[in-house]
């Protein structure tokens, strides 16, 4: 099966689509098909036996990454970039429907040199959609979460009036709503999510399908050579997104008396509004930050923790958690969306948003190393049992051949 996925950011620093693609890739090229991936910026790794396929586009992941390069000011002046340049200084969202007609016109182009099977996009959901299914060809969906979600994050507490504002002006969920609707095959990475994309959305349950994720337990393995520094947890994210939870570890951080501290894994962060936080709380001294961190260095950030934390209001799946789990290591996590999915009975659950909570889960774990060891166990055989990118892909195959049918 000839196979073109579309993910509007390639880089799996910009957190999991990237991940999620690459993986979804590689397991599908290792099953025998052929696999094209039409990506922007900022760009995946391209990874041997698949065939990328760069598209330019406005970067808003990456200071001064905005397209077009400054080499060449004429490129500002087609269509599409000056649609995004204008919407952008309006405060709207532009990446994902800028990607999405680039994304059909590159198609345009490939389906002139040769047939595709199946087009999977993934998370863009942009206007550009409903022109790719014009073309004829079978086109699945992948909805990690709708944007209903973060909308509704923004309006939750510290954000400003301000900051509220901004997130019903820039984004662009009628647009993924509308188009969501009008594509027949619908995947998504956990029952909740699922759920919602129904209730939010307006997706017909029966068109979803729910595949778990799958995680790199070859990657992400115990290293129990490696010492464990006391009293260090570990978040893996954007601690400034609303989704994270990132205030209320920090809330309750300040509860924890030292040697607790706190290593934050991350694409990048405002160190202004970090600096704020730190210092309003009293955690001068015990909050590290490290950005873009390479998977053997975050392996080992795993290794040298006692305990991981993911506090998320809502994720659709929870990558960060699962990575941690992989790796032998005791999970405290709130129930928010998927994370229950995940997590089972292999970690602590509390109440999202409630920084007593989770300083007590945390606080009680740090001075319990048997439990802490027995969660680790559990945490790994969970995660090598029931999430597997073989079993992922495999499904997400079935999928395809059901578009197909459906197509034919």
């Amino acid at each position: 099966m000839r196979i073109v996925i579309l993910t509007y950011r390639g880089n799996p620093f910009c957190g999991g689509q990237g991940v999620y693609v690459s993986h979804l890739a590689r397991e599908m090229v290792r099953m025998g098909h052929e696999v094209h991936c039409i990506h922007g910026p900022p760009y995946s790794p391209e990874e041997p036996g698949i065939v990328w396929h760069r598209v330019p586009g406005l970067n808003l992941f990456e200071a001064n990454g905005n397209y077009p390069p400054r080499d060449n000011p004429l490129a500002a002046f087609t269509p599409l970039n000056l649609y995004e340049r204008a919407t952008s200084l309006a405060g709207q969202f532009p990446e994902l429907n800028g990607f999405s007609w680039r994304a059909f016109l590159k198609l345009r182009q490939l389906m002139g040199q040769f047939q595709i099977d199946v087009i999977h996009d993934n998370q863009t959901l942009g206007w550009g959609l409903l022109a790719i299914r014009a073309l004829g060809v079978p086109l699945v969906a992948t909805i990690h979460h709708p944007l209903t979600i973060d909308r509704a994050r923004g309006f939750d507490p510290p954000a400003t009036f301000r900051q509220r504002l901004d997130k019903v002006r820039f984004l662009p969920v009628s647009m993924q709503g509308f188009v969501s609707r009008r594509i027949s095959h619908i995947v998504t990475v956990s029952h909740a999510a699922a759920r919602d994309i129904a209730a939010d959305f307006g997706v017909r349950p029966s068109r979803i399908r729910v595949i778990y994720n799958g995680l790199d337990s070859q990657r992400f393995q115990p290293q129990p050579q490696v010492k464990r520094v006391p009293g260090r947890l570990l978040f893996v994210g954007n601690l400034q997104d609303g989704n994270k939870g990132g205030i209320y570890l920090l809330r309750a951080m300040a509860r924890l008396p030292p040697p607790a501290h706190l290593v934050v894994a991350t694409g990048g962060v405002d160190f202004q509004w970090l600096d704020g936080h730190l210092e309003a709380l009293g955690l001068r001294g015990r909050v590290i930050v490290k950005t873009k961190v390479p998977p053997q260095e975050l392996v080992g950030l795993y290794a040298t923790s006692e305990l991981a934390v993911s506090p998320s209001l809502y994720e659709g799946f929870g990558f960060p958690a699962a990575e941690a789990m992989a790796c032998g290591l005791p999970l405290v996590a709130a129930r928010g969306g998927a994370l229950p999915e995940v997590v089972g009975n292999a970690g602590v659950l509390v109440p999202p948003a409630d920084e007593e909570a989770l300083a007590h889960a945390i606080g009680s774990l740090l001075n319990d190393p048997e439990r802490r060891a027995r969660l680790g166990r559990a945490a790994r055989e969970r995660i090598v049992t029931e999430f597997r990118w073989e079993n992922a892909a495999e499904r997400m195959v079935a999928v395809y051949r059901e578009a197909l049918d459906a197509n034919r």
